[in-house]
């Protein structure tokens, strides 16, 4: 008779499940610089930068670590990106 138990759904509830490339892209953010009317520094009317934050496609990941805490996602075109917001 075999020890080792089987997995079942009661047994695996304390497992998490895996993480695919769809779900670590939607839990990280890039910064973009995007140019929007605004005034200048004599007040007249200029183009101004302002950040936005981007959500990651799916597409885009190349690859993805989950830490637990946080996740790594590195895009295609070579950008590091993680879920805590920092880059």
């Amino acid at each position: 008779m075999s020890a080792t138990p089987t997995l079942t759904p009661e047994n695996d509830k304390g497992k998490s499940k895996e993480l695919t490339s769809a779900e670590a892209a939607k839990r990280v953010q890039r910064t973009v610089v995007e140019l929007v009317d605004g005034k200048g520094e004599e007040g007249k009317a200029a183009k101004v930068p302002r950040e936005k934050r981007v959500a990651v496609k799916a597409e885009e990941v190349l690859s993805f670590k989950d830490y637990g805490t946080h996740v790594v996602v590195v895009t295609k075109d070579g950008q590091k990106l993680t879920s805590t917001g920092e880059e």
